[in-house]
């Protein structure tokens, strides 16, 4: 679901989120895909712990600032990305 409001950032809607808002005004429901309950397992969340070099962490804080997320979001997103691109990869093959 994309948000709506161009006015308010992914920071400001996750905060918004986090604090129990309703921030339904926010989303197009239009886009919205039902997730069925075969499906519910690949949205389960697991903690994990990486170490990175204090370097790497400054990058990755410089590049989630300007996209105006958390530093926790961009390594989800850039991995998940990483992985769409490898499965594609092997697929073509």
């Amino acid at each position: 679901m994309a948000v709506q409001n161009k006015n308010i950032t992914v920071k400001e809607f996750d905060e918004k989120f986090d604090s129990g808002e309703d921030v339904s005004k926010y989303l197009d429901f239009s886009k919205a895909q039902k997730v069925e309950d075969f499906e519910k397992e690949r949205f389960k969340v697991r903690k994990i712990n990486v170490d990175f070099p204090e370097y790497i962490i400054k990058l990755l804080d410089k590049e989630a600032q300007k996209v105006g997320v958390t530093r926790q979001s961009i390594i989800k997103v850039w991995i998940a990305e990483r992985l769409k691109e490898e499965a594609a990869h092997l697929q073509a093959s």
